[in-house]
């Protein structure tokens, strides 16, 4: 059996991160994906400057044969009624295929790799965790999303009794014909909020890729809120009237709505395991990042695995990301005082869509970058 000072359960930019984090600690790292690299992972897929600065990428580096699209304006609007245009006269944020993405930063782990290999157990022994009765560590680290084996160490993990965003979206490469009728512009990704303002939808253009989704907490109504929101983009010319393949799914928890534990003896969860997604804008790239950076630093720190050591964890996440809210104040994605009859006059303002929705809910413009632990 191969023993490892840390396990890492996924390897998509959470687990990524926290590899890249701890080069030069003396740790020996082992990192395990259930898939391969580069693996399809649908999803909208844009970082903003803080993310790149925090991950140290450089950008003339990383547009070399693959997709990065500058952002520099926002299309914001309720279905059913006209949409908000906003120029920020700069780039605000990246468009990037998470194929590509996810791939350039498991590049850069020196680590060794067991990908494509499921985790089909998870034992206890000693003091150390034994995963598939092959490797052992004293510490592990669940990364792998929101069905992460990891957190089901933790409670129950997965579950029922969590409050689940739903989404569906695709992406494809546009044909010069679907290209040229398509109004979406790539510097300028479409938002649109459901008129209930429990989900919203959005088409982000990719120079040549095109992304189509929509998530909503009630997942029982996703697919009709989404075929009209289609049938409502087509007629508009927003997007071509042809789209290929079918639409996947997927699903996390919000930062407000998730209730796992972050630490316990031995184990740790950062990213989508560990439910960090804005709760405005339900992105995760951003939390799992920085989620990851403040895990790395508590390793390096903390003079042994226990609950009580990495504890530290979790104080730095709610410093970081504010403390969870209680049941009475969770709202999906926008804050209660927006769900009210003024929730349509709101998003006919050009300052309400900039400032609020774009600046502080999807950029947090507000929020420094968190640097790398080295």
């Amino acid at each position: 059996m191969d023993y490892y000072d840390l396990i890492i359960v996924g390897a998509g930019p959470a687990g990524s991160t926290l590899a890249h984090a701890l080069r030069g600690s003396g740790k020996k790292i082992l990192m395990i994906d259930k898939q391969s690299f580069p693996r399809d992972k649908t999803c909208a897929g844009w970082v903003t400057p803080a993310v790149m600065n925090s991950l140290e990428i450089d950008l003339a580096d990383y547009e070399k044969n693959r997709t990065l699209q500058p952002i520099r304006r926002f299309r914001i609007g309720m279905m059913g009624q006209p949409a908000v245009e906003n120029n920020h006269d700069k780039v605000v944020s990246y468009g990037i295929r998470r194929c590509e993405f996810d791939d350039y930063l498991l590049r850069r782990v020196n680590a060794p790799k067991a990908l494509a290999t499921p985790v089909k157990s998870i034992d206890r022994e000693n003091g150390n965790w034994i995963i598939n009765h092959t490797w052992q560590a004293p510490l592990i680290v669940g990364a792998g999303g929101h069905f992460c084996p990891v957190a089901r160490l933790l409670g129950d993990g997965p579950g029922g009794h969590e409050t689940v965003v739903s989404a569906k979206e695709v992406e494809f490469e546009m044909t010069p014909e679907q290209s040229e009728v398509c109004a979406a512009r790539g510097d300028m990704p479409e938002l649109w909020f459901c008129r209930d303002l429990k989900g919203y939808a959005w088409v982000f253009r990719k120079g040549n890729f095109l992304n189509i989704g929509l998530g909503r907490e009630d997942n029982h109504k996703l697919s009709g809120h989404l075929e009209q929101f289609v049938e409502e983009m087509k007629a508009s010319g927003r997007i071509p009237p042809d789209l290929p393949g079918r639409f996947k799914g997927h699903a996390y928890l919000l930062y407000n709505h998730a209730e796992r534990p972050l630490v316990d003896e031995g184990v740790m969860l950062i990213g989508d395991s560990a439910g960090l997604a804005y709760t405005q804008s339900g992105e995760g790239i951003r939390p799992a990042i920085e989620s990851a950076l403040i895990a790395a630093q508590v390793i390096r720190e903390a003079g042994d695995n226990s609950a009580q050591a990495l504890q530290t964890y979790g104080e730095a996440i709610a410093e970081r990301f504010g403390t969870r809210a209680t049941e009475a104040d969770q709202g999906w994605q926008v804050p209660e005082w927006v769900k009210s009859p003024l929730a349509s006059t709101l998003m006919r303002s050009h300052w309400f869509t900039r400032r609020v929705v774009t600046e502080k809910w999807f950029l947090h413009q507000q929020v420094p970058p968190l640097a790398l632990a080295v």
